[in-house]
C-alpha cells in the first residue's frame, strides 16, 4: 500500500465492518450463543484491539490507551500479550456498551489516520497494517457465522436481512461432472506477490498421483438423497470417531436444516427461514458429515495440494471448476500442519496461525461470507473436525 491508497483502503475494510451491524440491535450485538462464537460487539472491539495493541502501541507518539481494561477484555489469544478475557464468557460483556465500543473504533481510526505518512514510509508497518486489514475481514465472516448460529437459536427465527445484504450461497452450475488431472511433481504454496498468512508458505514441492474432481459442489437435494437414504444411521460411512460424535449429539441432518410444513425440509439462513432449494450447495457440515457423505457417493475428499493444483489450472474464472470461491469453504482431507520450512513470525503476532496446527483440518476455496477480494487458491483455512457453523460444503474427489 501507498499513503494514496492507505486511507482508502483502511476506511473500506473498516466501514464493512460497521454496515455488517446495522441490521443488528444492541441486544444482538451482545448475545454469545456458543463457547466457539462470539458477540458482534467482540468482534467490533477486537479488531480495533489490533491497530490499537500491534500498530499505535509501539509507533504512536505519547501513547494513550483508550482504555486500559480493553487490553485484556478484547485479547483473543495472544499469550504473548499478556491475560485474556476467558473465551466463553464474551458474551458476559455487557459493558462496555455497543456505544462505547463504536466510540472505540473512532478513536483508534482517527489515531491511525495520523499515522498514515509514517505508515506509508514504513514497509514494514505498511505490512502489519495490511495484516490487520486481513484479519478484520476474517472476522467480518466470523461475525456474520456467528450471527447466523445467533438468530437460530431464537424460536422465532428471526432473519438477519431480508436484503441483497444477506450473504446467499449461490446455486449450482447444473450436472456434476468430473475433471481429470495428471498430478505428478507440482509445486504448491504462496508464489511471493500480494498478500499471504504465514501458513501459506513457503511454497514447497509435493507428489500427486492422477486425480479428479467434480466440477461443482455437493447440492442440498443431493445431500438430502444421503440423509433419506439412511445415511446418519449407518456407520459404514462414517470415521469411527465421527460415527461417535454424531451418536453422542443425535444429529439426524445437517446444521440448520429443520421439518417445516408437511413435512418439507427448511434451512435457516441469514435471509431466515426457507424452503430447502435443491441447486444450492448444502453447506454448514462437518468434516465428519462431510467425509461420510463422499464415502456413501463412492468418492472421497480431495486433499489441498489436489485442490490448489486444480485451481490454479483453471484460471480466475473456474475454468472447469465451478464454484471455487464464494459458495462454501470446501474440506479437504489434509490435516492442518506446517509447510515444509514455514517458521512463525517472531512476537506476539507470530501467534497468528501456527500454534494451531493440530487437531485441524483444511479447508479451501472461500464462502458466501468472505469479503471479496479476500480469498486466493492458496488461502488455507482451518477448524476442527466438528465445526458446523461456517459456511462448509463439499467438493467431491476421487483417484484415477
Amino acid at each position: 500500500m501507498t499513503e494514496t491508497d492507505l486511507p482508502s483502503r483502511y476506511a473500506a475494510v473498516r466501514g464493512r465492518s460497521l454496515a455488517l451491524v446495522q441490521p443488528l440491535s444492541a441486544e444482538d450485538c451482545c448475545a454469545q450463543s456458543m463457547p466457539d462464537a462470539s458477540p458482534a460487539k467482540w468482534h467490533l472491539a477486537h479488531t480495533t484491539w489490533f491497530f490499537e495493541t500491534f500498530v499505535l502501541e509501539a509507533h504512536e507518539p505519547g501513547f494513550v490507551p483508550f482504555a486500559p481494561a480493553f487490553r485484556v477484555l478484547f485479547n483473543s489469544y495472544y499469550n504473548g500479550v499478556g491475560a485474556k478475557h476467558p473465551r466463553p464468557q464474551r458474551g458476559l460483556l455487557t459493558r462496555p456498551g455497543l456505544q462505547e465500543v463504536l466510540a472505540y473504533r473512532a478513536d483508534v481510526d482517527a489515531r491511525m489516520a495520523r499515522l498514515t505518512p509514517r505508515v506509508a514510509r514504513d514497509a514494514s508497518l505498511c505490512a502489519l497494517v495490511e495484516l490487520g486489514l486481513q484479519h478484520e475481514q476474517q472476522h467480518q465472516e466470523l461475525l456474520l457465522t456467528d450471527v447466523l448460529h445467533l438468530l437460530s437459536c431464537n424460536p422465532l427465527l428471526p432473519a438477519y436481512a431480508a436484503s441483497p445484504e444477506a450473504p446467499q450461497v449461490p446455486s449450482a452450475p447444473g450436472a456434476l461432472e468430473w475433471t481429470a488431472w495428471d498430478g505428478g511433481l507440482v509445486d504448491t504454496g504462496h508464489a511471493g506477490e500480494g498478500f499471504a498468512f504465514d501458513n501459506e508458505g513457503p511454497r514447497h514441492r509435493v507428489y500427486l498421483q492422477p486425480y479428479a474432481l467434480a466440477s461443482r459442489l455437493v447440492t442440498q437435494a443431493e445431500y438430502r438423497a444421503f440423509v433419506e437414504a439412511g445415511g446418519y444411521q449407518d456407520p459404514a460411512h462414517w470415521l469411527a470417531e465421527g460415527w461417535d460424535w454424531r451418536t453422542a449429539q443425535g444429529l439426524e441432518h445437517p446444521l440448520y436444516w429443520q421439518r417445516g410444513p408437511g413435512a418439507a425440509w427448511q434451512v435457516f439462513t441469514l435471509g431466515g427461514a426457507q424452503p430447502l432449494q435443491a441447486e444450492r450447495p448444502v453447506v454448514h457440515l462437518s468434516y465428519y458429515e462431510a467425509d461420510a457423505y463422499a464415502r456413501w457417493a463412492g468418492a472421497r475428499l480431495p486433499t489441498e495440494a489436489e485442490w490448489e493444483h486444480a485451481a490454479a489450472r483453471s484460471g480466475p474464472a473456474g475454468g472447469a471448476l465451478h464454484q471455487l470461491f464464494g459458495a462454501a469453504w470446501q474440506w479437504t482431507q489434509s490435516s492442518y500442519a506446517p509447510y515444509p520450512g514455514f517458521r512463525p513470525a517472531a512476537g506476539a503476532v507470530g501467534e497468528y496461525n501456527g500454534k494451531f496446527m493440530v487437531n485441524q483440518y483444511v479447508l479451501r476455496g472461500s464462502s458466501c461470507a468472505t469479503p471479496p477480494g479476500h480469498a486466493r487458491a492458496t488461502y488455507r483455512n482451518f477448524f476442527p473436525a466438528t465445526a458446523r457453523w461456517q459456511f462448509t460444503g463439499i467438493r467431491l474427489a476421487r483417484d484415477v
